[in-house]
């Protein structure tokens, strides 16, 4: 099974072409550009050179798998429009994935995991694992509320904001992505809904007051 992997949840613009087969996933091709305001950008070009690479076309993937969040509105907002898309014009299924759990499925630790990521506003997404399960989360809390006890390390962009052990990755990767979602595909994908935890930063604004009742008493 060939899986088109993208995730915009985080600063990290990542796409990715997997092939799944009895090893497991394993990386095609990956592009992976560090840049918070250029997801829109930088998505699809990457994604037409990892296919390139790899020498197939985008109609050549079973699947797509990306990464729902929980992440920034605007960022995220792209890798899951771009998916969708895609699935439409190719005809493939698209799963969407926590991101936080792709961090999980290639973080190397024995015991309890803490997974975390920049939420901005001085405030962290994060959830806990024990192996690849999610155990707690996702949930969006300043690093300073967040619960590490009977945690053995700490993955992705904010895990050097606790008093843990740091771990890779930092960010989703290609094979991550798919891995988190290995059990699922082939069956039907859940809805691509996205996960923002708490509500975007801009705002519809009030009605303004008519100038015709001003001074009414």
């Amino acid at each position: 099974m060939l899986v088109i992997a993208l995730d915009t949840s985080t600063p990290a613009v990542t796409a990715g072409l997997v092939a799944l087969d009895d090893g497991g996933p394993r990386s095609l091709a990956e592009r992976v550009t560090i840049n918070p305001r250029a997801h829109g950008e930088l998505l699809m070009p990457q994604l037409l050179d990892v296919m390139t690479e790899a020498g197939h076309e985008l109609a050549d993937a079973d699947a797509i798998v990306v990464g729902a969040g929980p992440g920034l509105f605007t960022g995220l907002r792209v890798g899951m429009v771009t998916a969708a898309a895609l699935g439409q014009a190719c005809g493939r299924p698209v799963h969407p994935v926590c991101s936080l759990d792709a961090i999980a499925a290639q973080a190397d630790v024995t015991g309890q995991l803490l997974v975390a990521t920049d939420a901005r506003r001085k405030e962290a997404y994060w959830a806990a694992y024990s192996g690849r399960t999610r155990i707690d989360g996702p949930h969006v809390q300043r690093p300073a509320d967040v619960p590490t006890e009977g945690c053995s390390a700490a993955a992705g962009e904010l895990a050097e904001a606790f008093d843990l052990p740091v771990v890779e990755p930092r960010y989703p990767t290609s094979v991550g992505l798919v891995a988190a979602a290995q059990e699922v595909l082939g069956t039907e994908p859940a809805p691509l809904v996205p996960l923002y935890l708490r509500r975007p930063d801009a705002e519809l604004p009030s009605k303004r007051k008519s100038v015709l009742t001003r001074g009414a008493k």
